[in-house]
């Protein structure tokens, strides 16, 4: 089974999504991050589900949904996934990425 990292820059993302929504509802902040979190567990046994992020040539990323968001992820040779970046769906990935 493959071991998930969350890099620096992808806890960033998930914190500001913490506290971004909590300004309303702390409550909610919680159970979205948490969501998150578990969906991202599912990559330890399907790392290939979700789909291939072709827009930066050689990269090699693929993207998980949750909700309104996408989790952007490498899938490296030892077969371990690094978690780059939690972004909104109105976000431009590409401006954050690399």
């Amino acid at each position: 089974m493959a071991e998930i990292n969350w890099t620096d820059e992808a806890e960033l993302w998930l914190k500001d999504i913490h506290n971004y929504i909590a300004q309303d509802s702390p409550a909610s902040a919680v159970r979205v991050v948490e969501a998150i979190y578990e969906t991202a567990q599912l990559l330890r046994r399907f790392p290939k589900i979700g789909y291939s992020y072709d827009r930066i040539p050689n990269k090699h990323i693929r993207i998980l949904l949750y909700g309104h968001y996408r989790m952007a992820y490498l899938i490296k040779p030892d077969g371990n996934i690094d978690i780059l970046g939690v972004f909104h769906g109105a976000l431009d990935m590409e401006r954050y990425l690399f």
